[in-house]
């Protein structure tokens, strides 16, 4: 193997652009919801919101995988917010 395919072999290993954008867009928006959910007493918009940030650690390189579970968090947490959990 010469130096061009192993250059080759090693740049088809890396993520691509649209990989990179969304796992850190989601990580921003799962930072930001962890912090509401500490101020105000909702522990499933902080556990949601940990699950947002740690997620595309877990998907891999399926950028469909990546944006549904992504969406999937963001509407969860968006649910959980405006619809909070009452324990009486």
């Amino acid at each position: 193997m010469d130096q061009q395919e192993l250059l080759e072999l090693l740049w088809s290993l890396l993520p691509s652009p649209a990989y990179l954008i969304a796992a850190f867009a989601f990580g921003l928006l799962g930072m930001a919801a962890f912090y509401y959910g500490r101020k105000k007493p909702n522990k499933r918009v902080k556990w949601l919101s940990v699950g947002l940030m740690f997620y595309p650690y877990f998907i891999g390189s399926d950028i469909r995988m990546l944006y549904g579970t992504g969406i999937a968090f963001c509407i969860a947490i968006a649910v959980s917010i405006y619809y909070p959990a009452t324990h009486n």
